[in-house]
C-alpha cells in the first residue's frame, strides 16, 4: 500500500514529546508556525527540560552540551526558538526517490536528460541536509525503510561506470564493452559473500542484471552523469554520513561502500580524487579502518585489472605533477597507509609495495619541489622509511657490540677481582707496617725511659764527684796549714801507735793557729784522706769510710706480647658409659641387639610368630648365632629367587629408609613429631647411615661430615627429657628395630661421650679458616685507617682551617675554643651564607683551592676509612676471643684424649690464631690511640661512628668542589653573555637573529614535550572523520612527524589521538584543505 505523507513542512515529530513537556509543545507549535516570535521564556524547569530534549536530538558533544547548560534562561529560550524556526527543506525520502529515478534504466533518453540536469543540485542539497540537520534526520535517511546509504552507493557506482570504461577505451567495441560492463557490475558486489541482508543481495543482483540487460543505455546515461560533479558530491555526502558514529558504523559494515569510494579515484577530476584520498586516509586512522582500506584497494586491483596493488594510484601521482593539492593528498594517504601499521614486518611489506611501483625514485625527483606542503609530506615519508639493509647491518653491529660488551664485562670482572686482591694485599701491607710502627714506637718509648733514668744517674754521679773534689781540696788546705805551723814551731806532729798523727801545740794554747787544739789533736791523716780537721769538715759530705753509690738499676723488661687467656671452664662430666650393642635389663642377662639387614630387593613376608626378647632366656635361641650363618650363605641368589614381582631397579634402602619407616605401621616414635620430621630432613642431607654419622663425630672426621650439616645437627642435640625417654626404652629391653629411624639415630647420638663438646669442636674446626679469613681484613682495615688518619698532616691542616674559621665566627658570642668534636664536621653544610647559595664547607673548599692548593687532595692520605667504617670492632674482638676459647677447648681435649686430627689442627692453626690475636690487640690499640688523639670518647665513639665522619666529610668536600666549579662556569658564562649583550645592544641584525633563535628554541621545546604524549587510536565517534580531515581543534594530524632519523632505526608504534596535544610533526597525516573543500564545507 502506498504510503501517504503529510504536505506539512518536515519537522521534528511532535508526538515524541514526553507528557511533562506538553505545555512547552503547544508553545513551540505556535512559535514554529510563526504566530508570534517574541514569546516570553517559560519557567526555568520547563526550559531546562526542553534544552535537554533538544540536546539529545542535536547529538551535541559533551563540551558543547556543558556550554549550553551554562547559559541563562533567556538565552536558552532564544536558542530553542531559533532552532524551531529552522525548517527542514525536504524529508529524506524526497532525495531518495529522486536518486532512484536517476537509476531507473527504463526511462527514455530524453526524459533522463531532463531529470539529470538537476542531479548535482539534488546531491548538494542532500549533502547540506546530512551535514546540518539534526541526528534524527540522518537516522531516518539511513533507516531500514529508506535505505539511503544503499541508494547513494548505487548512484555513485552508476555515476562512475562510464568513467571506468572510458579509461579502458572500450566504448567502441561492443564485445569488450559488454565484458567490461560485466566486470564493473561485479565491483558493486560484496566481497564477503556471506552477507545477511536480503535487501542488499537483491539490490546487488538487480544492479548487475540491469547493467547486463541495458548495457549500452546505462553506459550512455552514466557518461552523461560523469560529466558533472555528481561523483564528487556523492563522496561529500558519504563523508557527512561518516561524520556520525551511527553512519560511520553503517558505512564500515556496508558490503561495498568503501569499495565504491576507492573506485572513485578513477574520476577525471583531480579535486575529486584528492577528496577521496583524504576520506580514505581518515578512515585508515580509525580503529579497524586500515584493514578495510587495504581490502578496498584489493577490490580496486581486481576490478581495474591492476598487476600490482596501488598501481593506478601511482600512475595518477606521477601524471598530476601540476596539481599540488592532489599530490599532497596522495602523499598524505601513502604516509598513513604505510606508517600507521603497528606490525613492523607488515609496514616493511607495504613500503616495499610502493618501492616496486617506483615511489622511491619519484620522491627523489620531487624532493626539491617548491611546495612546502608536498615537501613536508615527502620528507615525512623518507624519514620514516625502514631501511631493512641498514637494520640488518645495525643488528649485526649490535650483536658484535653485545659480544664486545660481554667480553669487556668479563674483563672488567677480572680486573675488579684483581683490584680487590691488590687492595686487600695493600691493606695487609699497610696494616703490617702500622703494627711495626706501633712496635717501634713502644721500643722507642722504652729506650727513652731508659735514657732518662741513666741520665739522672749520671747527673747524680757528677754532683757527687764535684762534692768529693771540694772535700779533698779542703783537706789539702788543712794539711798544708798544719805543715806550715809545724815549720814555724807552733805545733809538733808525731805518729801514734795506731797509725794516726797527733798534733801537739808547743806554745801556750792554740793562739794564732785558727784551729782548736782539741780538734787538732783529733786529726788523723789516712793514706788517702790527708790531714782533716774534724771541726772544719763540710757537713754535707759523706764520711770518708762511706761506700760508693750503687750502680743504676737495669731497664724494666718489655711488656708481654699477649695476655694469657683465662683457663677454659671445666668439661662436663661424661655420660654414663654403655655399650651401644648391649641393653641392660633388671634381673635379666644382657641381650645383644641385632643390626637390621639390608636387602637389594623386596622379599615376601614369612608369617611366623616371634618370641619376645624376654622369652628367649634359657632357650636354644640364646645359644645359636644366626648372623654367622648369613655370612656363609649366597644371599644374592636367595634374593633373586624369592624377590617379589613387578619390582623396579635396585632400591637404596639407606635413601628410602625414612619413607619406609613412615609407611610401616609398627614403628615406634618417641620424639616430637615436628622435631622428628625436621631431623629426618637433616639426615637425608648427609646421605649416610646413623652408624657412619656417629662414628665420624667420635673421630672428628670433617671429611665425612660437612660443616653445614654439623651446624644443622647442632639443633638436634638431645634434651634431658629425650635422653630419659630413650633410656627408659632401653631399660625395657624393647627391640631397636621397632624404633623409627630418627629415634634410633637419636638413641645412638645421645650415647656419644661429651657430645656437646665434640659438636662444638667439629664446628669450630670446620669454621676456623673462614673465621680467620673474615676477621683478618677487618682488623687490617681498622689498623690501616687508624694509622692513616692519625698520621695525615694535610688532615691536621684542614682541621686547623676549620678551627680558625669557627673561632672567628664564634669568638664574639661564645669565645674561642681549642678544639672541637669530629661530629662538628657534619655541621659545615648547615652553616650557609647570607644569600643561601654557599655553605661554610663550600667556602673552605674555595679557600683551600686558592690559598692552600697543596691541601686540595687531603683525602688521598686517608686510606681505607670507608672499609673501617663498616667494621664493628667490638664484635670482631669478641669473635677473636671466642676463637681463643675454642682453641683452648681443643687443647684440653687433646690433653685428655689422644686425637691425631685435633693435634694436627692445633699445630697448623696455632700460628694463625696467635697472629690474629696480635692483630686484634694492635687494632684495638691503634683505634684507641687515634680516638684519644682526636679527643673523642672511647665509650661513645666506636669505629662505626668515628670513621663515617671522615667518609661523609670527604664526600661533602668533593661535592662542594664540583659545585664550586659549576658555579664558576655559570658566572663566567653569565659574564660573557652580559658583555656580548652590551656589545651588540645597538645591532639590529643581532636583535633579529636573537628573536629567531628564541623562536627556534621554543619550537624545539614544544617538540620535546609533545613527543612524549601517548597517542591512542581514533574511535569512530561523532565528528571524528571531520576532525581528522579538516584538522579541527581536536585533530592531532595537522603536520607529519619528521622527528628521529629512520634510516635503519625502528621506531615505536605510531598511533593517533583525538583529545591531546599532537606532535608538531606527525608521521601519519598532513591534512590540507583544498579550495574545493573550502567551497563545499560551508
Amino acid at each position: 500500500m502506498k504510503q501517504v505523507r503529510s504536505k506539512t513542512p518536515y519537522v521534528t515529530s511532535w508526538h515524541c514529546f514526553p507528557p511533562q513537556l506538553q505545555p512547552v509543545k503547544a508553545l513551540l507549535k505556535r512559535t514554529f508556525y510563526g504566530f508570534f516570535f517574541s514569546t516570553p521564556a517559560p519557567l526555568m524547569n520547563e526550559t531546562n527540560a526542553y534544552v535537554l530534549y533538544f540536546q539529545n536530538s542535536m547529538n551535541l558533544p559533551p563540551d558543547k552540551a556543558r556550554l549550553l547548560r551554562q547559559y541563562d534562561n533567556e538565552k536558552k529560550w532564544d536558542l530553542i526558538c531559533d532552532q524551531e524556526r529552522f525548517q527542514v527543506k525536504n524529508p529524506p525520502h524526497t532525495y531518495i526517490q529522486k536518486l532512484r529515478g536517476y537509476l531507473d534504466p527504463g526511462v527514455t533518453r530524453k526524459k533522463f536528460r531532463r531529470r539529470v540536469q538537476e542531479s548535482t543540485k539534488v546531491l548538494r542539497e542532500l549533502e547540506i541536509s546530512l551535514r546540518t540537520n539534526h541526528i534524527g534526520w540522518v537516522r531516518e535517511f539511513l533507516n531500514d525503510e529508506n535505505r539511503g546509504l544503499d541508494v547513494l552507493v548505487e548512484y555513485l557506482s552508476f555515476a562512475q561506470c562510464a568513467v571506468m570504461l572510458d579509461f579502458e577505451g572500450l566504448e567502441n567495441g561492443e564485445d569488450g564493452f559488454l565484458d567490461k560492463a560485466k566486470s564493473w557490475s561485479r565491483s558493486i558486489e560484496d566481497l564477503h559473500h556471506m552477507s545477511t541482508q536480503p535487501f542488499c543481495n537483491t539490490l546487488v543482483r538487480s544492479a548487475r542484471q540491469s547493467v547486463l540487460r541495458y548495457v549500452l543505455k546505462t553506459i550512455k546515461n552514466s557518461r552523461l552523469v560523469s560529466q558533472k560533479d555528481d561523483v564528487h558530491v556523492c563522496i561529500m555526502c558519504l563523508r557527512a554520513i561518516m561524520n556520525y558514529q551511527y553512519g560511520f558504523n553503517m558505512v564500515m559494515s556496508h558490503a561495498h561502500a568503501v569499495n565504491e569510494i576507492a573506485l572513485s579515484l578513477n574520476n577525471k577530476n583531480s579535486r575529486t580524487k584528492a577528496l577521496v584520498l583524504e576520506l580514505l586516509a581518515a578512515v585508515c586512522l580509525v580503529r579497524g579502518g586500515h584493514e578495510i582500506i587495504l581490502s578496498a584497494f584489493d577490490n580496486f586491483k581486481e576490478v581495474c585489472k591492476e598487476k600490482q596493488r596501488f598501481e593506478r594510484l601511482m600512475d595518477y601521482f606521477r601524471s598530476e605533477e601540476g596539481n599540488i593539492d592532489f599530490m599532497v593528498a596522495c602523499m598524505q594517504f601513502i604516509n598513513i597507509v604505510v606508517h600507521s601499521v603497528e606490525d613492523m614486518n607488515f609496514r616493511v611489506h607495504l613500503q616495499f609495495e610502493f618501492t616496486k611501483l617506483g615511489l622511491d625514485d619519484y620522491l627523489e625527483k620531487c624532493k626539491h619541489t617548491e611546495s612546502d606542503k608536498l615537501s613536508v609530506q615527502i620528507q615525512a615519508y623518507l624519514d620514516n622509511v625502514f631501511d631493512v639493509g641498514g637494520l640488518l647491518e645495525d643488528a649485526e653491529t649490535k650483536n658484535a657490540a653485545l659480544e664486545k660488551v660481554e667480553e669487556l664485562e668479563e674483563h672488567l670482572s677480572h680486573v675488579t677481582e684483581k683490584l680487590l686482591e691488590v687492595e686487600n694485599e695493600t691493606m695487609m701491607k699497610v696494616a703490617d707496617l702500622e703494627k711495626l710502627l706501633l712496635q717501634k714506637d713502644k721500643d722507642l718509648q722504652t729506650i727513652r725511659e731508659t735514657y732518662e733514668s741513666t741520665n739522672t744517674q749520671v747527673n747524680t754521679l757528677r754532683r757527687m764527684i764535684k762534692e768529693k773534689d771540694a772535700a779533698f781540696q779542703r783537706h789539702f788546705n788543712i794539711e798544708k796549714r798544719l805543715l806550715e805551723l809545724e815549720q814555724q814551731g807552733t805545733i809538733r806532729l808525731h805518729k801514734k801507735p795506731d797509725g794516726d798523727i797527733a798534733i801537739e801545740p808547743l806554745g801556750a794554747g792554740s793562739i794564732g793557729l785558727g784551729i782548736p787544739l782539741g780538734d787538732i789533736s783529733q786529726l788523723s791523716l789516712g793514706s788517702t784522706a790527708g790531714l782533716i780537721e774534724p771541726g772544719a769538715a763540710d757537713p754535707s759530705l759523706p764520711p770518708a769510710s762511706e761506700a760508693p753509690p750503687p750502680p743504676p738499676p737495669p731497664p724494666p723488661p718489655p711488656p708481654p706480647l699477649a695476655p694469657v687467656p683465662p683457663p677454659p671452664p671445666p668439661l662436663a662430666p661424661p655420660l654414663p658409659e654403655a655399650s651401644p650393642s648391649v641393653i641392660l635389663s633388671l634381673g635379666l642377662s644382657a641381650i645383644r641387639i641385632k643390626k637390621p639387614i639390608k636387602t637389594k630387593f623386596r622379599l615376601p613376608v614369612f608369617n611366623w610368630t616371634a618370641l619376645k626378647p624376654n622369652q628367649i632366656n634359657g632357650t636354644v635361641f640364646n645359644e645359636i648365632d644366626d648372623e654367622r650363618v648369613l655370612e656363609e650363605l649366597d644371599l644374592e641368589r636367595f634374593e633373586e629367587l624369592f624377590k617379589t614381582r613387578a619390582q623396579g631397579p635396585v632400591v637404596d634402602l639407606s635413601c628410602t629408609k625414612s619413607k619406609v619407616s613412615q609407611k610401616a605401621a609398627n614403628k615406634v616414635t618417641l620424639l616430637d613429631a615436628n622435631r622428628s620430621k625436621n631431623l629426618a630432613i637433616t639426615l637425608r642431607k648427609a646421605n649416610k647411615t646413623t652408624e657412619e654419622i656417629c662414628k665420624a663425630i667420635e673421630k672428628f672426621d670433617l671429611k665425612a661430615l660437612p660443616v653445614d650439616f654439623v651446624e644443622c645437627l647442632m639443633r638436634f642435640l638431645p634434651t634431658e627429657a629425650e635422653v630419659k625417654v630413650l633410656r627408659q626404652y632401653e631399660r625395657e629391653r624393647r627391640p631397636l628395630d621397632q624404633l623409627a629411624e630418627e629415634d634410633r639415630f637419636m638413641l645412638l647420638f645421645s650415647k656419644i661421650e661429651r657430645l656437646t663438646q665434640r659438636m662444638n669442636i667439629i664446628t669450630f674446626v670446620g669454621n676456623f679458616a673462614d673465621n680467620v679469613n673474615m676477621l683478618t681484613p677487618q682488623l687490617n682495615a681498622i689498623i690501616a685507617a687508624s694509622g692513616s688518619v692519625k698520621s695525615s698532616p694535610k688532615l691536621k691542616r684542614m682541621l686547623e682551617i676549620i678551627l680558625a674559621l669557627g673561632n672567628y665566627m664564634n669568638s664574639s658570642k661564645r669565645g674561642c675554643v681549642y678544639g672541637f668534636k669530629l661530629q662538628s664536621l657534619d655541621l659545615l653544610l648547615d652553616t650557609k651564607s647570607t644569600d643561601r647559595k654557599m655553605t661554610l664547607l663550600h667556602y673552605i673548599a674555595l679557600i683551600v683551592k686558592e690559598k692552600y692548593p697543596e691541601l686540595a687532595n687531603f683525602y688521598n692520605e686517608l686510606h681505607f676509612v670507608d672499609k673501617a667504617a663498616a667494621v664493628s670492632l667490638e664484635n670482631v674482638l669478641l669473635d677473636v676471643r671466642e676463637l681463643g676459647k675454642g682453641m683452648d677447648l681443643i687443647r684440653r681435649e687433646c690433653s685428655l684424649h689422644d686425637h691425631s686430627v685435633l693435634k694436627d689442627f692445633v699445630q697448623a692453626s696455632d700460628t694463625q690464631l696467635d697472629k690474629l690475636q696480635k692483630d686484634a690487640k694492635a687494632a684495638e690499640e691503634a683505634f684507641n690511640n687515634v680516638v684519644n688523639y682526636f679527643g673523642e670518647s672511647l665509650k661513645t665513639t666506636p669505629p662505626s661512628v668515628f670513621f663515617p665522619v671522615f667518609v661523609r666529610f670527604i664526600k661533602a668536600y668533593k661535592d662542594a668542589l664540583e659545585e664550586n666549579e659549576q658555579r664558576k662556569k655559570q658566572e663566567e658564562a653569565m659574564r660573557e653573555k652580559l658583555l656580548a649583550q652590551e656589545a651588540k645592544q645597538h645591532d639590529p641584525k643581532v636583535q633579529a637573529q636573537k628573536k629567531r633563535h628564541q623562536q627556534q628554541e621554543l619550537i624545539a621545546e614544544l617538540r620535546r614535550r609533545q613527543a612524549k604524549d601517548h597517542r591512542p587510536v581514533y574511535e569512530g565517534k561523532d565528528g571524528t572523520i571531520e576532525d581528522i580531515i579538516t584538522g579541527g581543534p581536536d585533530s592531532s594530524l595537522k603536520t607529519p612527524h619528521t622527528g628521529a632519523s629512520s634510516s635503519g632505526c625502528p621506531r615505536s608504534r605510531m598511533t593517533v589521538v583525538i583529545h591531546c596535544s599532537a606532535p608538531l610533526k606527525c608521521t601519519l597525516c598532513y591534512v590540507v584543505q583544498t579550495p574545493a573543500q573550502l567551497e563545499h564545507s560551508t
